[in-house]
C-alpha cells in the first residue's frame, strides 16, 4: 500500500525528528515546508515512540515490573529520591512529537480539503498533552508550541490545561463533522493515517472517549464547559499504530525492540522482571487468571519474579527475550507472532485499548457521567482485555479469549474485584474498576495504571509484603504508601526556563487530581 511505503521511508526521520518548543538550532532563513502528509504518519509512529518511554516509566513506578537479578545501580529507581535527571526524556520526546502535530494544524487552518488532518492532529495534541499533565500536573500550554517566538513559556495549571483539552475535542469533532457534512472524502487521508485508515468515526471515538478520560481522572476537581458526548459514541476496538512494522532495522513496533529483541536478533532489556505484586492477580494469590496469565508470562505461572529494590541472592535472571513474551522460540531472529504485552515486532502499539475505553466507561456510568449500565461495562473491559491478550500480531487470536473470560468471571465469583454484585458501595464498585483496568493495562500501557493508583489508591497497597505491595524495598518516601507522588521537572527546564520552571519533589507534590 502507498500508506506503509511511505511511513516506511520516514521511520528514520522519527528517530531524528523533533524540534521542541525550545529548540533554537533554525535558520529562520532557510525555510522549509512539508505537506501533512508526508507529517502525519511520521508524527502518529513517533508518538507509539513517545507511548513505550512512558510504559517503561510507568511499568517502574507502578508495580508492574521490578529490578532482575544479575544488575546493579537501580539508584533512585529503587530509592525515589528521584533528581531532574530522571525520566527526564519524557518531557523532551513528548513536547517534540506535540510540534509535530502543531505544525500540520498551523499548515491546515482553513484549508478545506485539509480538514481531516486537522482534526486528527488537534485530537493527537490533546492526547499528548493529558501524557504532560498527568505526569509533571503544570506545564505550558498556552505559551508553548510557539516556536522562537516564545523560548521561555509560562506554566498553566493542570486543571486548566484540562479545560483547555476538553474544549479542544469538542473543536475537533466539529470539524469532522463539518467536513463529513461538505463531504470531504476519507480518502484525503487514509493513505496517511496509520491509526484507523482514514475512519474518520473512528478519529471521532477517539476523541470521545480521551474526553470521558479528562472527565473521569478530573471528576469533582474540574468543571467542563461542556459535559456532552458526540452520538458516534467510544472506542470498542483497540487503536493501535501500525505504520507497517516489520523487524528490519529501525521499522520493529518499540516495544518489541526494546523488551524483546532487537532487529540482529540481540536481546532486549533484561535489568527488569516482572513483579511479585503484579502476577498475584494471575497466579491465585488474589486472583485466579490461567488464561491472560499464560499468554501473558514465560513459563508461567512459574514465571520469574522480584520485590522491587530487593537486590540480594536468588533474584531470577532474565531470559533473551524476556519473561513478558511467552512464545517458546527464543531465537531473536525469528521470535514473534505471539500474544501478550509485546506479541512480535510486526504488532501495532496501542494508543487505547478497548478494555480502558470499557472502564472508562464504567466508572463514568458510576459516577453519572454518562449512562450505561456499570457492570455490563465493566464485564466487557475484562472481555476486551482478554481479546487483547490473546491477539497475535495479525490480528487473530490464540485461544478461546471470550470464553475464558467467562470462565474468569465464574472461577473468581467469591471477589468484588471481579464479580461485580459483590461491590455494594459506590467506592467498593470503583476498586473493582480501576484494579481491573490496572490488570488490563500491565505492560500496554503502564503509565496509565500508574495514574489510575496515584488517582484512586486502587489497588489496594499494605504493609511490606512482596505480594501485597509494590513499593520499594529500599524506598525514601514519607508517604504512607512508600511510594512517590510524581517525577521532577527536567533539568533542561531549570536550564533553560528558570523563571518559570515550578517546584516540585518527590514525595509531596501532587498532579491536581491525585490522592
Amino acid at each position: 500500500m502507498r500508506k506503509l511505503s511511505i511511513v516506511i521511508c520516514l521511520f528514520a526521520a522519527v528517530l531524528s525528528s523533533c524540534n521542541n518548543y525550545l529548540d533554537v538550532n533554525k535558520n529562520p532563513n532557510a525555510p522549509t515546508a512539508v505537506t501533512p502528509e508526508l507529517v502525519l504518519p511520521q508524527a502518529l509512529t513517533a508518538t507509539a515512540l513517545v507511548l513505550n518511554n512512558y510504559n517503561t516509566y510507568g511499568s517502574q513506578l507502578g508495580g508492574y515490573a521490578a529490578n532482575a537479578g544479575g544488575y546493579g545501580g537501580f539508584n533512585e529507581n529503587v530509592s525515589y529520591a528521584f533528581t531532574p535527571n530522571n525520566y527526564s526524556g519524557l518531557w523532551a520526546v513528548t513536547y517534540d512529537n506535540l510540534e509535530d502535530y502543531q505544525y500540520i494544524i498551523n499548515q491546515t487552518a482553513d484549508v478545506d480539503a485539509d480538514i481531516y488532518f486537522n482534526a486528527a492532529a488537534r485530537i493527537m495534541r490533546v492526547y499528548d498533552f493529558q501524557l504532560l499533565v498527568d505526569t509533571y500536573n503544570n506545564v505550558p500550554y498556552t505559551d508553548a508550541l510557539k516556536g522562537a517566538d516564545m523560548l521561555t513559556p509560562t506554566y498553566d495549571k493542570g486543571e486548566d490545561i484540562y479545560v483547555g483539552l476538553a474544549k479542544e475535542l469538542d473543536d475537533a469533532i466539529a470539524a469532522i463533522k463539518t467536513g463529513q457534512a461538505a463531504s470531504v472524502a476519507p480518502a484525503a487521508i487514509d493513505n496517511y493515517d496509520v491509526l484507523f485508515g482514514g475512519d474518520m468515526t473512528s478519529w471521532i471515538q477517539l476523541a470521545n472517549t480521551i474526553k470521558l478520560r479528562l472527565m473521569v481522572r478530573a471528576n469533582g476537581k474540574v468543571t467542563f464547559s461542556n459535559t456532552s458526548f458526540d452520538p458516534a459514541g467510544f472506542l470498542t476496538t483497540d487503536a493501535l499504530i501500525n505504520p507497517g512494522y516489520t523487524r528490519d532495522n529501525n521499522k520493529q513496533n518499540p516495544l518489541w525492540n526494546t523488551w524483546g529483541f532487537a532487529y540482529n536478533g540481540s536481546a532486549g532489556n533484561k535489568a527488569w522482571i516482572p513483579s511479585t505484586f503484579i502476577l498475584a492477580f494471575y497466579d491465585g494469590t488474589k486472583l485466579k487468571d490461567p488464561g491472560r496469565g499464560a499468554k501473558m508470562y514465560y513459563q508461567f505461572p512459574s514465571t520469574g519474579t522480584n520485590q522491587l529494590g530487593f537486590e540480594s541472592t536468588g533474584i531470577p535472571k532474565s531470559p533473551d527475550g524476556s519473561f513478558w513474551y511467552p512464545g517458546t522460540e527464543r531465537t531473536g531472529t525469528v521470535a514473534g507472532g505471539s500474544t501478550g504485552a509485546l506479541k512480535g515486532p510486526d504488532a501495532g502499539y496501542p494508543l487505547f485499548t478497548a478494555a480502558e475505553s470499557y472502564f472508562l466507561q464504567a466508572e463514568g456510568a458510576l459516577d453519572n457521567i454518562l449512562t450505561g449500565d456499570a457492570k455490563a461495562l465493566f464485564e466487557s473491559g475484562i472481555t476486551a482485555s482478554f481479546e487483547y491478550v490473546y491477539m497475535l500480531p495479525n490480528g487473530s487470536y490464540s485461544g478461546t479469549p471470550d470464553a475464558d473470560a467467562a470462565s474468569y468471571i465464574a472461577s473468581n465469583s467469591t471477589s468484588r474485584l471481579v464479580n461485580f454484585n459483590l461491590a455494594t458501595t459506590t467506592e467498593q464498585k470503583r476498586e473493582a474498576i480501576v484494579t481491573q483496568k490496572y490488570i488490563a493495562l500491565n505492560m500496554v500501557n503502564s503509565h496509565e495504571g500508574w495514574n489510575e493508583y496515584r488517582r484512586t489508591g486502587y489497588p489496594v497497597v499494605s504493609g511490606t509484603a512482596a505480594t501485597t505491595t509494590f513499593a520499594s524495598t529500599v524506598s525514601q518516601s514519607t508517604r504512607p504508601d512508600r511510594l512517590p507522588s510524581r517525577i521532577l521537572y527536567p533539568a533542561s527546564e531549570i536550564q533553560y526556563n528558570p523563571s518559570n520552571v515550578e517546584t516540585a519533589d518527590s514525595f509531596n507534590s501532587l498532579i491536581f487530581w491525585a490522592k
